[in-house]
């Protein structure tokens, strides 16, 4: 018999807000966090805004010494321990001390981590300057630093990895974590997942054009998921982090529950069908999402938010398409969805963990958070859905069921579907 998968612990570092009470308050208030990067403008960057979380040095000496300050210039190990161990502070949960804690792992993604110690260190090498790279390089740009400077922090003595599927990362990251725990591997996992900011990272898509460039001089109205004018996504970074935890643990020990992981899929849409290392395969998103409502045992009808990928490009309308096709639902019928990169911008590998915390947030404290700058609606998406379904102002609502998706460059794809607790 398969365990019940609850979330317990909630943590995040995001554009718009670090901390989940300061988190909760932006997203309902539809904050944006995106503002004008003079770096970028410097460097002759086509789109010159970005969203990177306000992290202050306060905030840094909690979770780190002045030593390893000085050595880390990876921002993504940064956001990510700032995210897992509050997630894990959030969740009640001790620090192990003399032995590990056998029962707790970690699952914790990015996509490129430590570019900047990348840059530095093959600057060194090249110079003939190998003995000053420093003891920390390997750490910093391995896949699995963060999840090892987490680990190490926590004591977890289960599973401790990384993954990595682009976009995709964080919501499978929880994905990986429910199954271990539902097939009773584990007592709790700390699932999450983190991106590195700056030049370095966001080059290649600039250089794609796939990022906006007429809100330079007016950010915070750049990012348009489901907007007719919509015309690329903006940069983000961060890190979002969830304690997911066996509902017999968590009951034993009174933990507060935030909602029900019912379950979800993963799929490929194998760049076939009009998918590409870019672009996703219709079908595929489909599938995935039509999987994780059977997985979940749930119905297309009892989901009341959809809270999307949605990245405002060109494939807004497809995503819509996608979940109208697979729900069997649409007009009236629709569930609300929305988008947080609205307020967020893109946060790449962060984006699925920081988007699920959100999720979380939506389902725990009875909202529905705006999705900004679509007061211009797409017509394809007008012509599929209502457009009171896509909230611009905040929603207080009692929901049950949400589901939330992200899908990646590879032509991956996930699906979670969150319940709120119900004893």
């Amino acid at each position: 018999m398969r365990n019940r998968v609850v979330i317990t612990g909630l943590g995040v570092a995001a554009p718009n807000a670090v901390g989940i009470p300061s988190f909760l308050d932006a997203i309902q208030a539809g904050k944006s966090g995106i503002v004008f990067q003079p770096d970028l403008a410097e460097l002759k960057f086509s789109c010159q805004i970005g969203g990177i979380p306000p992290v202050n040095e306060a905030i840094r000496n909690q979770y780190f010494s002045e030593l390893q300050l000085r050595q880390l210039n990876s921002s993504g190990i940064i956001y990510g321990v700032i995210a897992g161990m509050e997630a894990w502070q959030n969740a009640g949960l001790p620090v192990a001390t003399d032995e590990p804690d056998w029962d707790s792992g970690i699952v914790f993604g990015t996509g490129m981590l430590g570019v900047d110690k990348f840059r530095e260190s093959i600057y060194k090498v090249d110079e003939g300057q190998v003995r000053r790279l420093g003891s920390t390089v390997v750490i910093q740009t391995m896949t699995s630093g963060v999840s090892a400077f987490l680990g190490g922090m926590i004591g977890c003595g289960n599973q401790l990895s990384a993954n990595s599927s682009a976009c995709a990362t964080g919501t499978e990251a929880l994905l990986l974590g429910y199954e271990r725990i539902a097939n009773g591997q584990a007592k709790r996992v700390l699932a999450g997942s983190c991106s590195d900011h700056g030049p370095y990272i966001w080059g290649g898509f600039d250089a794609m054009r796939v990022m906006p460039y007429q809100f330079n001089n007016d950010p915070e109205r750049a990012s348009r998921p489901l907007s007719a004018t919509a015309s690329g996504f903006v940069p983000g970074s961060g890190a979002g982090a969830l304690v997911l935890e066996s509902l017999e643990s968590a009951l034993e020990r009174k933990a507060t529950i935030y909602a029900e992981v019912l379950g979800g899929h993963q799929n490929s849409g194998g760049q076939r069908g009009g998918g590409s290392m870019t672009a996703p395969n219709a079908q595929a998103v489909k599938r995935c999402i039509q999987q994780a409502i059977q997985q979940a045992g749930v119905q297309p009808d009892d989901i009341d938010i959809i809270d999307g990928h949605l990245t405002a490009t060109i494939k807004d309308a497809a995503e819509v398409t996608a979940w109208c096709e697979a729900l069997g639902r649409r007009g009236d019928d629709f569930p609300y969805i929305n988008s947080l990169k609205s307020m967020v911008g893109h946060c790449l590998s962060a984006a699925g963990s920081i988007e699920c915390v959100a999720s979380v947030l939506e389902l725990h404290h009875g909202f529905v958070y705006p999705s900004i700058n679509c007061e211009d609606l797409h017509p394809e998406i007008s012509a599929l859905i209502a457009p009171e379904r896509i909230p611009q102002q905040v929603i207080k609502q009692n929901s049950t069921v949400l589901a939330k998706a992200n899908f990646g460059f590879g032509d991956v794809n996930a699906c979670v579907i969150l319940k709120t607790f119900y004893q």
